[in-house]
């Protein structure tokens, strides 16, 4: 049976972002910290160690599968910041295009650092992930 790896933990998000090394970084994550705490309405919870994440929905594949994870998330690594979102979200490619310097991959948008983007986009990603999972998954926590 397959165990996911990432799952909401106890952990303190304050902890976790004190201990970001890069001086920069660490005051990003805590402009992020308030940003999706703005936009999502949710408490940040640590999700396992190293992710960041707003609200949560459950998940079941047709294979089985199935977990939870967050709605939205963010982690401060140290080569860049990874940003959580719904790759089947039908807004999201649209809104990249104006994000600002980013790369991408399956789920996560990479950022240097948060003067690399534009705020209010970021902001319009997270308010449209959030209302692309809810409505993709109505059985919400």
């Amino acid at each position: 049976m397959y165990e996911p790896k990432t799952k909401e933990t106890n952990n303190s998000v304050i902890e976790f972002i004190e201990d970001v090394e890069n001086p920069k970084k660490r005051e990003d994550a805590y402009k992020l910290l308030d940003l999706f705490t703005e936009v999502t309405g949710y408490e940040a919870k640590m999700w396992g160690p190293s992710i960041i994440g707003f609200g949560a929905y459950h998940y079941k594949y047709k294979t089985g599968h199935e977990g939870d994870a967050p709605l939205v998330a963010f982690s401060p690594r140290k080569a860049k910041v990874s940003l959580y979102f719904a790759p089947d979200d039908p807004h999201r490619e649209s809104l990249l295009k104006n994000l600002g310097k980013h790369t991408t991959g399956k789920s996560c948008v990479y950022i240097n650092k948060l003067a690399d983007v534009d705020v209010n986009v970021l902001r319009s990603l997270i308010e449209n992930t959030v209302k692309f999972m809810k409505e993709s998954y109505p059985d919400n926590k």
